[in-house]
């Protein structure tokens, strides 16, 4: 016979209390709360006795009291200061959220996510969910250099996993991903190649992995003979399409650019394009990150590629793990992208073969 009784037509089933639980598996309210928590104290028929009776009903406990009690609320949190409408565009962050929920959806497990403008917005958030009980985990992304985050995470007890980072000593486990090897390739390649005068347009330079790429450039320019002209942009199309336009109107202008995201590479094809320059002809092109847009551009873009819903759910797995054990910190790498060569790459044309020089071709914006 089913305990609960079904609500008359146009009523509202009531809600059922832990109380209810209590009295209907014959235990007191607290071990409810064992049982309900997964908490020592009980023995394995009584748990399963409770556990049953909460099942057959299909009641869960009212989160805003388990939130009061210090309980799980079974959501993890990721805080991103940079603008909505870029990452609206940009193919990494969803892929890379689809992969981290996918694995979290297995232990009922939520994704909280919001967008501020700054860190100093990300640790207000921080402390405010940790006051509240907000989250049971938190994923870090973006890190900057000498970042205060980590340590504020850690200090506040926030079971946490930091994405990029691999310093040491490490206030929170992190995973990483080797973007100095990856620049390296990238550039190994272009000098393969032929091309010695190379533009770069990269990402916001406070971030420790465009740090990472802008040191793997100051490393090996000097033994591969490649200039490198670097031009930082905040990851946006519109910003990209500007550094583009820069590097082909220069008095000496590059021969090959290396963007820091697909949707920068994209935005620096079609600045080529309206230049009246040739794609590989004149310039080639090659994207840090891979996706369909890359794939989908004419000619299609070179670019590093990897499994970025992978990358979600290692970073998923890191962190369930943390929230669980509480281990000591530790670094777990993912793999490093590979470079696929498409249709955007070629030898640099001999000097009388180029195109007259851009400068005043186009003036579009």
């Amino acid at each position: 016979m089913a305990r609960k009784k079904q609500a008359g037509a146009g009523q509202a089933a009531p809600r059922l209390k832990s109380t209810d639980i209590a009295r209907l598996a014959g235990v007191s309210v607290s071990a409810v709360s064992l049982a309900i928590n997964g908490r020592p104290g009980l023995s394995e028929a009584t748990r399963r006795r409770i556990l049953e009776v909460a099942d057959e009903l299909n009641w869960r406990p009212h989160r805003a009291a388990s939130a009061l009690k210090g309980a799980s609320s079974d959501v993890v949190g990721i805080v991103i200061a940079r603008p909505a409408r870029t990452l609206g565009v940009e193919p990494f962050f969803a892929h890379f959220l689809s992969g981290l929920q996918s694995c979290l959806s297995g232990q009922g497990i939520a994704t909280q996510l919001l967008i501020v403008e700054d860190t100093e917005a990300q640790t207000a958030v921080y402390r405010r969910w940790a006051a509240e009980n907000r989250v049971d985990g938190l994923v870090l992304l973006d890190l900057e250099v000498d970042d205060p985050r980590p340590q504020l995470v850690a200090d506040l007890g926030i079971p946490a996993v930091t994405l990029g980072s691999h310093d040491s000593p490490m206030p929170l486990t992190s995973v990483w991903v080797d973007d100095h090897a990856a620049m390296v390739g990238i550039l190994r390649y272009l000098s393969s190649l032929g091309h010695r005068h190379i533009g770069h347009v990269s990402g916001i330079t406070s971030f420790q992995h465009t740090r990472r790429r802008l040191q793997a450039i100051g490393d090996v320019r000097t033994t591969l003979g490649t200039e490198v002209d670097s031009i930082p942009t905040d990851f946006s199309d519109a910003q990209g399409a500007e550094a583009t336009r820069r590097l082909l109107r220069a008095g000496r202008r590059c021969t090959a650019i290396v963007y820091d995201s697909d949707v920068m590479a994209i935005a620096g094809l079609g600045v080529a394009t309206e230049m009246g320059l040739s794609v590989p002809g004149d310039v080639s092109l090659v994207s840090f990150d891979d996706s369909v847009l890359t794939t989908m551009a004419h000619p299609p873009v070179t670019a590093l590629t990897r499994d970025t819903f992978a990358l979600g759910t290692l970073t998923a797995t890191e962190l369930l793990r943390v929230m669980s054990d509480d281990p000591d910190p530790r670094a777990t790498q993912a793999p490093t992208p590979r470079l696929v060569v498409r249709g955007s790459t070629a030898p640099p044309a001999p000097p009388a073969d180029r195109g007259p020089h851009p400068a005043g071709a186009v003036e579009g914006r």
